[in-house]
């Protein structure tokens, strides 16, 4: 199984549509998906309807008490199975650090999941704290969505030292341009010239678009209302480059 988490340090940069659109396209190759809502606020989980179809409590879950397959449930699209978010995880971090070794518990939690499924995204929220360090340990790989803004970037590089400290246990950092404007002059000149902090990062580039915000409306995936849009065409080059990038077989 391959885990991948959509992360990063700054808010609002567009991780969790990124994630479900992500999930619905390795479904749709059949891949046997499951996204987990690691964000206390649970829009995945909103997005792909099945907000509040699951309860449980972080302390339960950190401790073995509760079992990460047990929490899965099916969303209406095939292949595709989620984990939803729920309140309790606002006190994931201080549940981690009770037990002393957050990077590893979050990886022990994820590994029941590879019985039944080949990939595993983690949808995390906005930290730099025990529950970023336990995400670290678990993925294999970091995507992370980027504006092309300065202190977007500023964010990114943030994180890459952050993982720099963890030298070879750290996964690999893949970032990508996400929310781009092609009405900004920054947007276009960061997409002609790419930074260096974007080094290793997707070709792939996703454009700001009104139909990331009408996810919310469906509560579905932009190419399950609006296939033909510029929007879910970049999100399915965005999945092919992750497939190739990860080594899932389409």
């Amino acid at each position: 199984m391959r885990t991948i988490a959509f992360y990063n340090l700054k808010g609002g940069v567009g991780k969790t549509a990124a994630a479900v659109n992500v999930a619905w396209h390795a479904a749709r190759w059949k891949h046997r998906t499951v996204l987990w809502d690691l964000d206390p606020q649970g829009a995945a989980g909103f997005y792909l309807d099945v907000e509040g179809t699951k309860s449980y409590h972080a302390g339960n879950l950190v401790s073995g008490r509760q079992g990460t397959p047990r929490l899965k449930v099916d969303t209406r699209w095939p292949y595709l199975q989620a984990i939803p978010s729920d309140l309790s995880l606002r006190n994931l971090d201080v549940k981690l650090a009770e037990q002393g070794s957050p990077r590893s518990l979050l990886r022990k939690m994820v590994a029941p999941l590879g019985e039944d499924c080949d990939l595993c995204i983690l949808d995390c929220p906005p930290t730099l704290s025990p529950v970023a360090e336990s995400i670290f340990g678990a993925a294999d790989y970091l995507f992370v969505p980027v504006v092309p803004t300065h202190l977007s970037l500023r964010a990114l590089e943030q994180v890459r030292d952050w993982l720099d400290q963890k030298g070879k246990s750290a996964p690999e950092l893949v970032p990508f341009f996400n929310m781009v404007d092609r009405r900004r002059l920054l947007h276009v000149e960061m997409l002609v010239r790419r930074p260096e902090a974007m080094r290793n990062g997707l070709k792939t580039w996703i454009p700001y678009s009104t139909h990331v915000e009408q996810m919310g409306q469906f509560q579905a995936p932009i190419a399950e209302f609006a296939p033909h849009t510029p929007s879910a065409r970049a999100f399915r080059a965005l999945w092919f480059e992750i497939a190739e990038r990860t080594g899932l077989q389409q």
